[in-house]
């Protein structure tokens, strides 16, 4: 039987959404290995919408990230709410400001940060089970909120971002943007991305290595 991965989406694009190029790369990946996957994201309304052309938000405008994160599936998605442990092998959260917006509350509260609850509830099976999970970018920041204290993760260097990690009970280590972190005790997987990525190649070579190594973990 293909092995089936989970993909988890905060909508389409970096400013507000997921990121579209760690998105993309990561499915990419999962088709070259052979892996099967279905994305999901919240049926819920964007905390923000941005102009990706100005960088500006745009307080009139309304959008939701279920629909918006369609735009990257190609329409092939699910409600977060559908998203069920026992149906996958492994689960893998992109990044992207959506991350921090729409999947939890970290761009305005910073470590005293809350996580949609249908997140927690759908990674609460992949825990249980001990399947591995894979996040990329600001991603790792959940960790601590999601699956408890005392997970390795990475966000690479930044200070603010793996300040909040320790703060909420997390072990944040340093790590290169072509790298991984690997935590064999909780199963998590992560990598740096576009928290430091200049070029769409040193994404790649990070995202790749996570994928191939939650192919590993799924054996």
């Amino acid at each position: 039987m293909t092995k089936q991965v989970a993909v988890v989406l905060a909508g389409c694009g970096v400013f507000d959404g997921s990121e579209i190029y760690e998105t993309t790369l990561t499915l990419l990946r999962l088709d070259q290995l052979g892996i099967g996957y279905r994305c999901f994201a919240p049926d819920i309304e964007q905390t923000q919408v941005v102009n990706h052309l100005t960088q500006q938000a745009m307080p009139d405008e309304s959008r939701n990230v279920l629909v918006e994160s369609a735009r990257l599936a190609r329409g092939e998605i699910s409600p977060l709410t559908d998203l069920d442990a026992d149906d996958f092998d492994a689960v893998i959260v992109p990044g992207g400001f959506g991350v921090a917006k729409n999947l939890s509350d970290f761009a305005e509260a910073g470590d005293a940060m809350q996580v949609l609850e249908s997140l927690k509830t759908a990674l609460e099976g992949f825990k249980e089970d001990a399947k591995p999970i894979g996040l990329m970018c600001i991603s790792p920041v959940l960790v601590p909120r999601l699956l408890g204290d005392g997970v390795a993760v990475t966000v690479g260097h930044d200070p603010g971002v793996s300040g909040a990690i320790s703060a909420m009970g997390g072990l944040h280590r340093g790590c290169g943007v072509e790298d991984i972190v690997v935590d064999l005790e909780h199963r998590v997987v992560t990598t740096p991305a576009y928290m430091l990525a200049t070029r769409l190649s040193e994404a790649a070579t990070g995202i790749f290595k996570l994928v191939d190594r939650i192919d590993e973990m799924m054996d």
